[in-house]
């Protein structure tokens, strides 16, 4: 088995930002990015919202440099998934295929997937008409006419934020009833530029170049429509990449996000901490994730100082002993920034 200190799970730009700032603080360090190496910003086209980037980048683009970056400051790589992970032992210990790697530290930055209609036109349109995020994607829809399906609050906000940018948007949800709080569905009935088509479902997405129509069904009558819309927003929710974390200890929402210990990246379990949508059900951006990716290899960082002092102090003392303890210290160190 191979051991590392720190062990990041995820080459997303939370993943990515985590092995650049690990790698400049000189920790050795194993990053496990996935078969589908990049995250979501590899399904994305035109990424206009990113700092830095005046003309915009292209997703993969985008992607490719923050590997190329952290591979700079010496992190390594391996494109393939974790399967298996045990992090109550000490080193903790995660499968990948047949290959057993040990960690002191671990950052999980798995992120999470949009849900998505499963069409197959949905699928051929995705990056050139169809989207999973409103905030990304809403300006390149500027006064074209759109359509929104969900009827959650996600959905609803999706809705209200594309109004601003688009001439008309179209809610389409299976029910009459919605899964959304009122206070949101109110909001969105408000709003003279939100249109409804209700127990209709999209069954098709139409068109060329990009998207031109969407096919809608009626749930009871199966009787279909065609409406005109530039784009089309999924908005059905997002599933966090957790599933292989289930019996490992962390806590975990009902939703499957992993919980933090209050504004820091730790977890309830010693030395491991999480960056991006894996945690945040929020803001879900790449800037964020990235963002977040920072601050998890800070604690990790400060956690495995705190570590190695308490070896040095502490000869012989039981392992998971040392752990809490460097746990404490990292606690103690962060909430003295900003006091010295």
């Amino acid at each position: 088995m191979t051991r590392f200190p720190l062990v990041i799970i995820g080459g997303g730009p939370a993943g990515y930002t985590a092995s650049i700032y690990a790698g400049r603080a000189n920790i050795r360090h194993l990053v496990v990015a996935g078969y589908q190496a990049g995250g979501q910003l590899m399904l994305t086209t035109d990424v206009e919202n990113y700092p830095g980037f005046p003309a915009g980048v292209q997703g993969p683009e985008l992607m490719e440099m923050f590997r190329k970056q952290a591979e700079r400051f010496g992190g390594q790589f391996l494109d393939k998934d974790v399967t298996k992970v045990d992090l109550r032992s000490v080193p903790m210990r995660l499968w990948v295929d047949d290959e057993v790697f040990e960690a002191d530290a671990v950052v999980v930055a798995t992120g999470a997937s949009a849900k998505w209609l499963n069409l197959p036109s949905e699928q051929s349109f995705r990056g050139r008409g169809v989207s999973s995020c409103a905030t990304c994607d809403g300006f390149f829809f500027k006064g074209k006419d759109v359509v929104v399906v969900g009827g959650g609050d996600t959905a609803m906000e999706e809705a209200n934020f594309l109004a601003r940018i688009c001439s008309t948007v179209t809610v389409v949800h299976r029910r009459e009833e919605f899964r959304a709080s009122k206070i949101m569905v109110d909001r969105a009935k408000a709003n003279p530029k939100i249109r409804w088509e209700l127990n209709q479902q999209v069954v098709e997405v139409k068109g060329q170049q990009g998207v031109t129509h969407v096919v809608t069904e009626h749930v009871g009558t199966k009787a279909r429509k065609e409406i005109a819309a530039a784009g089309l927003f999924v908005a059905i929710g997002h599933e966090p990449n957790t599933k292989f974390l289930e019996s490992s200890g962390l806590k975990i929402d009902d939703k499957g996000y992993v919980q933090v210990d209050g504004e820091t990246t730790m977890t309830n379990l010693p030395g491991v901490f999480v960056a991006g949508d894996v945690y945040d059900h929020v803001y879900r951006q790449a800037i964020t994730a990235a963002g977040s990716g920072c601050k998890a290899a800070i604690d990790a960082a400060r956690y495995l100082d705190a570590l190695a002092a308490e070896r040095r102090e502490h000869p012989g003392m039981d392992e998971r002993k040392l752990e809490k303890a460097a746990m404490h210290d990292a606690r103690e160190a962060l909430a003295r920034i900003g006091k010295d």
